[in-house]
């Protein structure tokens, strides 16, 4: 299985915890951005520490979202 993350940057603050959590995954500039690929398990722990509830994570073989 692997996970896509997915910023939504209308609804991102810029907060970091996402990169704080997975730095090869997540970088943060006015806005969260996905700069690279990461284990399931750290993308879905960064989606679930952003305050904002900007990020989104799908199943890349299913194409179904798994968080939020």
């Amino acid at each position: 299985m692997s996970y896509i993350p997915k910023i939504d940057t209308s609804a991102c603050s810029a907060h970091g915890d996402c990169a704080d959590i997975a730095p090869g995954v997540f970088a943060v500039f006015e806005t969260a951005e996905v700069i690279g690929d990461g284990a399931d398990e750290l993308i879905i722990e960064a989606a679930k520490a952003c305050p904002a509830l900007a990020i989104e994570v799908i199943d890349s073989e299913t194409g179904e979202v798994v968080y939020p």
